[in-house]
């Protein structure tokens, strides 16, 4: 095919492919980023709020820690450490023992993206 120019038209239609394929892989993961964090949630009220508070961020106890805007990577060790035993607490090595992997992770994502605590300058 020629466009209006004289030039030879070139197929957009494999181009046009890869935009939409690359669009619905984004889609896929923010739908499963999304997952994530409903199940994060849904378990953080289920077995975390009671003593961490809503979102983390009202503790029961002065000793309990905030959760809230924790790093990832930190509450991801924190609770592998408390289900293998190698921290210990008698009340989160309970609650950490029975946790999958992926409750775990959907758990870190969960708190670490909520608002944490900010410092006065």
């Amino acid at each position: 095919m020629i466009d209006m120019n004289g030039e030879p038209k070139q197929n957009t239609l494999p181009s046009t492919f890869a935009l939409a394929l690359v669009l619905c892989a984004s889609l896929s993961c923010t739908t499963q980023a999304l997952a994530s964090d409903d199940a994060g949630k849904k378990k953080a009220d289920q077995a975390c709020a009671a003593c961490h508070g809503p979102e983390g961020n009202k503790p029961i106890t002065p000793e309990t820690p905030r959760l809230g805007g924790q790093q990832y990577d930190y509450l991801v060790q924190a609770l592998n450490d408390y289900r293998k035993g190698v921290r210990d607490n008698p009340v989160m090595s309970a609650m950490a023992k029975p946790l999958s992997d992926a409750e775990i992770r959907a758990l870190a994502a969960y708190f670490s993206e909520q608002q944490g605590l900010t410092t006065k300058r």
